[in-house]
């Protein structure tokens, strides 16, 4: 007799285990996919805020180059008016930058002649100037 009440207890127990755990699953289920679903939402948020945050550094990195591009720009402004006023004025300061150009490149590859304005503005062009002779 006392197997027979041991295999009833276990049968019983089995059963409501069995019935424990067919109720309880799919709360389960419903419970993981509502915190899966959280999970996902706070994620999709985070990326939200990070692209938000990315784009504001952009901005702000843009705005910073175009500062510093105005400054470098008012600084060659400055530096070319000194020079022309230092030189006597623009033309004679558009004069001295070609020399220095000249200067400069003369001797480098590709650069072997040379137009030099005359007093119409007109180069002289190699008349007298022939390859081989």
């Amino acid at each position: 007799m006392r197997g027979a009440g041991f295999t009833i207890g276990s049968i019983i127990g089995l059963v409501v285990i069995g019935a424990l755990i067919l109720i309880g699953l799919p709360t389960y289920n419903v419970y993981s996919k509502q915190m899966a679903g959280k999970a996902a939402y706070e994620q999709a948020v985070q990326d939200r805020r990070i692209r938000v945050l990315e784009a504001q550094a952009a901005l702000d990195s843009a705005r910073l180059t175009a500062q510093a591009e105005i400054e470098r720009a008012r600084g060659t402004n400055e530096a070319n008016r000194i020079m022309a006023q230092s030189l006597g004025g623009p033309d004679n300061y558009l004069r001295w930058s070609y020399i220095h150009m000249l200067e400069e490149t003369a001797g480098k590859q590709g650069r072997e002649v040379i137009y030099i304005p005359t007093e119409a503005g007109m180069p002289i062009l190699e008349a007298g100037r022939r390859s081989g002779q």
